[in-house]
């Protein structure tokens, strides 16, 4: 993985943190595996405690805003460890993709301060 994706990843999760606490963040897919196209996503795994429409819109404009300031597209898959053990995320083999290809994890950010 290029080390741009993963400052984008961890830009993404410091922003993220000041909306949500985040259990556990991570980049999959083509990115994370080194064998992107110059116009693949950024795939990222997203573990919340809560979440509601609300949130998960918030978090997809996050993600588009810093997509956008960095020519990126970031596609998030958000859950929670609810959904894992008793929804239907917990079968969806996209989860067990996520999980098996030994992701980048992100950094939990403290550093940052927005104003």
């Amino acid at each position: 993985m290029k080390n741009l994706d993963f400052q984008i990843a961890n830009e993404f999760r410091c922003r993220l943190e000041s909306i949500t606490p985040v259990v556990d963040m991570r980049i999959f897919g083509s990115r994370a595996r080194g064998d992107a196209q110059p116009d693949s996503d950024l795939d990222v795994f997203i573990k919340v405690n809560f979440l509601d429409r609300s949130l998960r819109e918030m978090i997809y404009d996050l993600a588009w805003e810093i997509g956008f300031q960095h020519d990126r597209i970031i596609s998030t898959f958000v859950v929670t460890e609810e959904q894992i053990k008793y929804g239907a995320v917990g079968a969806n083999p996209l989860l067990s993709q996520v999980m098996k290809e030994k992701p980048m994890i992100t950094e939990k950010c403290c550093s940052l301060i927005y104003l």
